[in-house]
C-alpha cells in the first residue's frame, strides 16, 4: 500500500465489488482479470477509447451500479444469517449500524464535537466501523 501511494494510485487490497461481479456473472477467472487489466491499460493510454466508455447512458451505469451493489450487500446479509447473533452481537451490530446511517444521513450532528472526534468520524463507514470495533473491545 505504502509504494501504491508513492503512484499516487489504489492501495492493494480487494475491491468488494469484485466479489458481486463474480456472483452476478459467475465467472471467477484470473484471465478475465487480465482482459480487464489490459482495458484499463487502453482506456489510460488512450483518450479515444476513453471518450468510447462515455457514451455510455448515465442509466446504464446507474442500474448495474445499483444491481452490483445490492448483490454485495445480499451476500453479506446471507454471511451474518448464518452466524447465531447473540445480544451482544445484535446490540454491537445494530448501533453501529445506527452510528454509521445517522453520521451519513446528518452531518450536522457532529457540529459541536472537538475537531479531532470530526475528523475520526467524518464518513458513515468510519463512524460505524469503529463504534463496532470499540464496542466489541469494550462489551464484556
Amino acid at each position: 500500500s505504502a509504494l501504491a501511494a508513492v503512484f499516487n494510485s489504489f492501495p492493494n487490497s480487494t475491491f468488494s465489488q469484485n466479489n458481486g461481479v463474480i456472483l452476478l456473472t459467475g465467472v471467477a477467472s484470473r484471465y478475465v482479470g487480465y482482459f480487464i487489466a489490459g482495458m484499463l491499460v487502453l482506456l489510460g493510454l488512450f483518450p479515444g477509447v476513453a471518450s468510447f466508455v462515455q457514451l455510455i447512458p448515465e442509466p446504464v451505469l446507474g442500474g448495474a451500479t445499483i444491481v452490483m451493489f445490492g448483490t454485495i450487500a445480499a451476500a453479506g446479509v446471507r454471511i451474518i444469517s448464518r452466524v447465531d447473533l447473540d445480544r451482544r452481537a445484535i446490540l454491537i451490530m445494530a448501533l453501529s449500524f445506527s452510528m454509521g446511517l445517522g453520521i451519513a444521513q446528518k452531518p450536522e450532528i457532529l457540529q459541536f464535537m472537538p475537531e479531532f472526534i470530526k475528523s475520526i468520524f467524518s464518513t458513515g463507514v468510519a463512524a460505524g466501523g469503529i463504534t463496532a470495533i470499540l464496542l466489541n473491545l469494550l462489551l464484556p
